[in-house]
């Protein structure tokens, strides 16, 4: 199955994992392994979230990673600047980079906003291949942020 037409099943499947919990924690934990397992290509899957003006490093699966970044750091922290999502190609040439693991060539990052709107976290998710995420790939990772509005 082409992993584009799987979006819609994952998306429905992260959907039924956390519709009926009411912490966050363990929404995150639940939604960074459908999302590791669920698509092809990625080394690192996670949330960071918000304390301040720090991210702080949440669920996730993959290899140990960076547990605080500040706001404007690397691309979680542009992202928490911006208040946008980014796609990044390449990672090694984005300004400011922070190399958690050596082997992610390309990233997306997705604030996720709480109920009342603020960004409470980002959803982080590394490839270690090159130019690994299309718009397809960011609108479902969007799908899934939008989901964590109920916290």
């Amino acid at each position: 199955m082409d992993k584009y037409d799987n979006y819609g099943e994952l998306l429905s499947g992260v959907t039924a994992l956390i519709e009926d919990d009411d912490d966050i924690i363990s929404a995150m934990a639940n939604t960074a392994a459908a999302i590791y397992n669920g698509v092809s290509g990625l080394n690192w899957v996670g949330f960071y979230r918000v304390k301040g003006d720090v991210l702080v490093l949440g669920p996730f699966q993959g290899k140990v990673a960076c547990t605080r970044i500040a706001r404007g750091r690397g691309v979680c922290g542009a992202a928490l600047s911006a208040g946008e999502s980014l796609l990044v190609p390449d990672v090694h040439a984005f300004p400011g980079h922070i190399a958690c693991d050596s082997a992610s060539n390309s990233e997306a990052v997705v604030p996720v906003r709480g109920c009342e709107g603020d960004i409470v976290a980002v959803l982080d998710i590394d490839s270690p291949i090159l130019d690994r995420f299309a718009k397809t790939d960011l609108k479902f990772f969007e799908s899934v942020a939008e989901l964590f509005k109920k916290f």
